[in-house]
């Protein structure tokens, strides 16, 4: 996230080094790599996937790298790191260790956004470390008029709003928390399992199958649409899910996961999912319906 933030601020350019997983935009591929996983997880499934991080953790061990070398070579003035989540990428704790056993004595900037307005702010902490405090601001006034305008498409319809359980991963299931929740009220559905702010956690089948969801949409973390939908295969036909009469599978690496200026995109998407007849039908390239 930081990345597409480094880019719509302008300073593509200037940006040295990203993650492993940072892909967009496309330019963003071409840059050297500084962080990788401490994980072989190629061709996993959930439940491996989730067993292999918790075991990692309880050992105490990271589960991603940094490419000291590489930190070292570039001699970065700015840094920008995350606290939010160690198994969303590398803890900024590491980061500041890392530069001070390398003697670099570079700016880390750690965006940890708990709400939608946080995500939205993280942009205006960026420009403000790199000198781009205009840009920024323009962005984020851009950014929060389309989610108002969102929230006006939806004013007005009918009570009760759709019942709406956003999940972040199937086996275990987990709610999608953090923003997530502030993107389901703001395009007009109401939130299960998942209050404000609240972090992602572990749910039980029978708490799911207890809130009786209308819609579920399933957002991966870190998965495109075409793996998030064979991520969703435990949760097609799950009786715990019975009550729901839409099942969604969306690109969470894109329009989810990932606290950037795309969150916006995604209440924008989950408007059209919840309220196609206000909003328009969703993309097909960003959402797929497998019930």
């Amino acid at each position: 996230s930081a990345t597409e933030i480094v880019f719509a601020l302008g300073l593509g350019e200037a940006l040295e080094g990203v993650s492993f997983e940072c892909d967009f935009p496309p330019e963003a591929r071409d840059k050297a790599v500084v962080s990788g996983t401490a994980l072989e997880l190629d061709g996993a499934g959930a439940a491996d996937i989730d067993a292999a991080v918790r075991a990692r953790l309880a050992e105490g061990q990271p589960i991603y790298t940094l490419d000291r070398d590489r930190i070292r070579a570039i001699q970065p003035g700015v840094l920008l790191a995350q606290d939010l989540c160690e198994v969303c990428a590398v803890p900024s704790g590491v980061v500041n260790d890392a530069l001070e056993d390398l003697g670099c004595a570079a700016r880390v900037v750690s965006l940890d956004p708990v709400t939608l307005d946080d995500v939205i702010a993280g942009i205006g902490e960026v420009g403000e470390a790199t000198g781009r405090e205009d840009h920024a601001r323009v962005l984020m006034t851009r950014l929060h008029d389309r989610v108002d305008d969102v929230r006006a498409l939806v004013a007005g319809l009918p009570r009760p709003r759709p019942r709406v359980l956003p999940l972040e991963w199937s086996e275990p299931p987990f709610s999608a928390g953090h923003w997530v929740p502030d993107m389901v009220d703001a395009a007009g559905g109401e939130c299960l399992l998942a209050p404000p702010a609240s972090r992602s956690r572990p749910l039980a089948w029978d708490a799911v199958a207890s809130s009786r969801p209308e819609v579920v949409v399933f957002a991966p973390c870190g998965h495109h649409l075409d793996a998030a939908v064979e991520a969703a295969r435990p949760l097609r036909d799950h009786p715990a899910l019975a009550t729901a009469s839409q099942l969604w599978v969306v690109d969470a690496d894109a329009y989810f996961s990932r606290p950037g200026p795309r969150v916006v995109d995604g209440v924008e998407l989950l408007a059209s999912i919840l309220h196609p007849e206000r909003a328009g039908p969703p993309d097909p390239s960003r959402a797929v319906r497998l019930r």
